[in-house]
């Protein structure tokens, strides 16, 4: 099984505070290009829309996954954004969003690609993890917390 922990970065995890699903989209990717992960914002948030439109990723439980997969990308990354307020992102339990984890990679590594899907989507199961996340206030707490998984 594909380990999460790999695939984290300390400077692609924020907390903040968004108006909107289209604010938390803007405010992660300004800070995932500032890490220099991003070719273009505007093509990744194009695609991450696109995405939105074919059925949301709002999965429910509080938690959004955006993902898009674009050409010209070498490498994977996971961004974690943490909200003190939740956002309505049209989630399948309508519950608004306060977890965003924001996948991003090259468009020919399907299966990748998928396995870093499924085992965000088992981590984020544990209601336990998903609590530790909201209460923990630093880039370092939150990859901790993903070091077993």
């Amino acid at each position: 099984m594909l380990k999460i922990f790999n695939y984290l970065n300390k400077d692609l995890i924020l907390f903040f505070n968004a108006d909107s699903r289209d604010d938390a989209l803007k405010i992660m990717i300004e800070k995932i290009a500032f890490a220099g992960k991003l070719k273009d914002e505007d093509t990744f948030f194009e695609a991450l829309i696109e995405r939105e439109r074919i059925i949301s990723t709002g999965i429910g439980m509080g938690v959004a996954i955006p993902h898009a997969k674009l050409d010209g990308y070498d490498d994977f990354f996971v961004a974690i954004g943490v909200l003190q307020r939740g956002v309505e992102w049209n989630s399948l339990d309508n519950a608004p969003v306060k977890l965003i984890f924001m996948v991003g990679g090259p468009d020919d590594k399907q299966t990748e690609y998928l396995q870093i899907l499924s085992s965000l989507t088992m981590a984020i199961k544990d209601e336990e993890r998903r609590k530790k996340m909201l209460t923990r206030n630093s880039p370092e707490a939150i990859i901790e917390i993903f070091k077993a998984f």
